[in-house]
C-alpha cells in the first residue's frame, strides 16, 4: 500500500473520531426545537409607602399619652369637634408660648403676651410685677433652654366644647433681681437656676380663634 493511501486512511479515521466525539458532547437535535427562552427575572413587588390600619390607635395622641387614659379620650373628643387639631403641633406651640410668656413675666412686660393669658392669670401676673416695681427691683433674665415638656392631663367639656390641656415644663434660666443701687438681692446673674411649672391651656374647640390661652399656672 502506498504512502498516499495510508495517509488518506489515517485522516479518514481521525475525521470519524472527531465527528463521534462532537456528537457525544453536543448531543443531537431531531426536527424543530423551540429556542431556549432567557431566564425570567422576578419583578420587584411594589409596596405602599405606608399602611393604614383602620380603627387603629391615633399615634398623634398615643405618642404623648397612654391609649386608654382619660387624657387620650379627651384629646380624641377634641379631634371629633375639630379634625384639624394636632396634639404634636399644639405641643410645639406650647413650647414657644412657655418661653415667651415666662420671659415676659420675668422682665415685667406682660402687655406683650396679654392676648395669650386668661383674665385671671393676667391679673396675677400684673400684681406680681407691680409688687416688684413697688420694691424698686429690676429683673434681668435669660432663657437657657427647655429641659422637659410633658402632656400630663387633658379634659373636654362636650357641652361647651371647652378643651383644657395641662403641660409640665422644666427649664433653665438665669434670673436676678437688683435693687435701686444695683445690688443683687435675689437670684444669680451668672448661675442658671432650674424652673419648673405646670401650666393649663384652654380653648373652645371649633371656634374661629385658633389661639390657646394660659388659664392656670402652678409649680
Amino acid at each position: 500500500m502506498s504512502d498516499a493511501v495510508i495517509k488518506l486512511v489515517v485522516l479518514a479515521a481521525v475525521a470519524i473520531f472527531l465527528i463521534l466525539r462532537l456528537r457525544s458532547v453536543l448531543g443531537t437535535r431531531d426536527g424543530f426545537e423551540k429556542p431556549v427562552a432567557p431566564p425570567e427575572v422576578p419583578r420587584p413587588v411594589e409596596r405602599q409607602a405606608f399602611e393604614v390600619v383602620e380603627n387603629g390607635p391615633d399615634t398623634d395622641i398615643t405618642d404623648h399619652v397612654a391609649e386608654d387614659s382619660d387624657a387620650a379620650k379627651a384629646l380624641t373628643a377634641m379631634k371629633l369637634v375639630e379634625p384639624s387639631f394636632s396634639v404634636s403641633e399644639f405641643l410645639k406651640g406650647a413650647r414657644q408660648a412657655y418661653e415667651m410668656i415666662l420671659m415676659a413675666f420675668e422682665t415685667g412686660e406682660i402687655d406683650k403676651v396679654r392676648s395669650f393669658l386668661s383674665p385671671e392669670v393676667a391679673g396675677a401676673f400684673d400684681a406680681a410685677v407691680a409688687e416688684r416695681k413697688a420694691k424698686g427691683l429690676d429683673i434681668h433674665a435669660d432663657f437657657m433652654g427647655l429641659t422637659e415638656l410633658t402632656l400630663s392631663a387633658a379634659s373636654f367639656d362636650r357641652g361647651s366644647n371647652l378643651a383644657e390641656i395641662t403641660i409640665r415644663f422644666g427649664a433653665e434660666l438665669i434670673s436676678a433681681a437688683k435693687d435701686a443701687s444695683g445690688t443683687v438681692v435675689e437670684g444669680d446673674p451668672k448661675m442658671p437656676r432650674k424652673q419648673r411649672d405646670v401650666w393649663t391651656f384652654s380653648r373652645t374647640m371649633g371656634s374661629a380663634d385658633p389661639n390657646w390661652v394660659l388659664a392656670a399656672t402652678g409649680g
